[in-house]
């Protein structure tokens, strides 16, 4: 498949790395020479130099025979315009625009990104993705990393392994013998700083960062199994009322179980804007490194406080004073992914990544078809992969101890109908059945083979 993406900054690398490791024909354009460089000297990629929006800069870059086109640079409009000109002059026959702006993103203009009008034909909104793993977040106190599967019957979680975990020193195998009615696997651990996939026989230790792929009615269980609690969060203190805060905050609102919710936001007129916006939640004005203001806001009788303003460390050093003040969790926003390990010496419990979450959507449309969802682990170290098992693959009408996964790759669950099943070795995978995988990056083009999920089969 020949891809162009427009955009070499951190979201745009990162989708090249992906795609020219599973051997597609990529192309990078950026208007900045040296991350054109830096994409092309790293990676297995074409470099082209200009303003992505340029028809010549696209024609240089190959758009006349491009299967399809990323527009992922930091303006909306140029992105908008790039997917115009791909689509009217070059014929590309997909394109994925990253948006920002809410006022581009609002239902009743949906219209606007028909084929006759602004031919987009995925936006993927940055912000949003960010608002709904900050929901996840907190839904799940007790882990640092959360997504839904099977239209939200199942659950990935990320969990750290205290000194005091009951199940610490024993065999995975152990474990599924011990707790055989629960629905939940460890399909991934990160030890000293190295993440992998888990032999029946491998043991887990204190310090351990694992990746459980849980029922959804097993979530509790499973996670009371590894020693966490599930407290219910009652009052949350949101540290930045950007599109991020607001949507989380507005999210809050709707839900079903009450959960009071205060807002901070340092620029006043976007205190205003929030506080005109939302109906239960109070907004109030100034800096949330103020301890005076946190507790004003109650941070110490709060469940958790979501910092995520605009500024990395802005948000980790809150996230600290947070929870010197007494708040129990503590979940920031950070971009810089060489910041994420001082998260435990900080002491803070949770983090999102706003380049993982937008990478994984792009990927989740990138590889259509089949693919139902895709989630990119860590540093796009690994990913968990849905898809549906067609009647071409090699996976269908075999029992799951007879395929021949490669070693970095762990069934987490297999659904059958809408019946969420634990990947037992007799378990037969059936065509129709959605499936679950998670796989180390280098294994990823050998699931979709297996998966027959490669966008070349379509």
């Amino acid at each position: 498949m020949k891809v162009i993406i427009c955009g070499a900054g951190q979201v745009g690398w990162q989708i090249a790395r992906h795609l020219s490791g599973e051997r597609n024909d990529v192309t990078v354009v950026d208007s900045n020479p040296e991350l054109v460089r830096r994409a092309s000297e790293t990676l297995d990629v074409q470099g082209v130099t200009g303003f992505a929006s340029y028809p010549d800069v696209l024609d240089r870059a190959g758009a006349r025979d491009a299967d399809m086109i990323i527009a992922a640079t930091h303006s909306d409009e140029v992105n908008m315009v790039t997917c115009q000109v791909a689509h009217s002059v070059f014929s590309v026959p997909r394109k994925i625009a990253r948006l920002r702006a809410q006022n581009y993103l609002d239902a009743i203009y949906s219209d606007l990104y028909r084929r006759d009008h602004l031919p987009i034909d995925v936006v993927i909104s940055p912000e949003r993705e960010v608002a709904e793993a900050a929901m996840q977040r907190l839904a799940a106190p007790a882990a640092f990393d959360t997504e839904s599967f099977f239209d939200g019957r199942a659950q990935l979680l990320g969990i750290v392994l205290d000194e005091d975990c009951p199940v610490l020193n024993t065999p995975l195998r152990q474990l599924n013998e011990l707790f055989m009615s629960l629905r939940a696997i460890v399909v991934g651990v990160r030890r000293q700083g190295r993440l992998f996939a888990p032999d029946p026989g491998d043991q887990l230790f204190a310090g351990d960062q694992i990746y459980i792929f849980a029922h959804a009615e097993d979530v509790n269980r499973a996670l009371g199994i590894f020693g966490k609690s599930t407290k219910k969060q009652e009052r949350v203190v949101i540290i930045g009322g950007g599109n991020v805060g607001l949507a989380v905050a507005r999210a809050l609102e709707t839900r079903a179980d009450r959960v009071r919710a205060k807002v901070i936001e340092r620029n006043r007129a976007r205190a205003e804007y929030a506080a005109d916006n939302l109906e239960r939640t109070i907004v109030l004005n100034g800096d949330g490194m103020d301890i005076d203001l946190l507790m004003e806001a109650a941070v110490d009788r709060a469940d958790a406080v979501l910092v995520v303003t605009d500024d990395d460390k802005t948000n980790m050093l809150v996230s600290v004073r947070a929870k010197s003040l007494g708040c129990p969790m503590a979940i920031a926003l950070i971009n810089d992914p060489t910041l994420v390990p001082l998260m435990a010496d900080l002491d803070i419990d949770a983090y999102i990544n706003p380049r993982a979450t937008t990478v994984s959507s792009i990927l989740r449309h990138i590889r259509h078809g089949r693919v139902r969802a895709i989630y990119s682990i860590g540093d796009a170290e690994a990913e968990v992969i849905e898809a549906q098992v067609l009647g071409t693959s090699p996976l269908a009408g075999r029992l799951v101890r007879d395929i021949e996964f490669p070693e970095g790759v762990l069934v987490g669950a297999v659904m059958k109908g809408d019946k969420v099943m634990k990947p037992t070795g007799d378990l037969r995978i059936d065509e129709g059945d959605a499936i679950a995988i998670f796989a180390m990056a280098k294994d990823v083009p050998e699931v979709e083979r297996l998966l027959q999920v490669s966008v070349d089969f379509f």
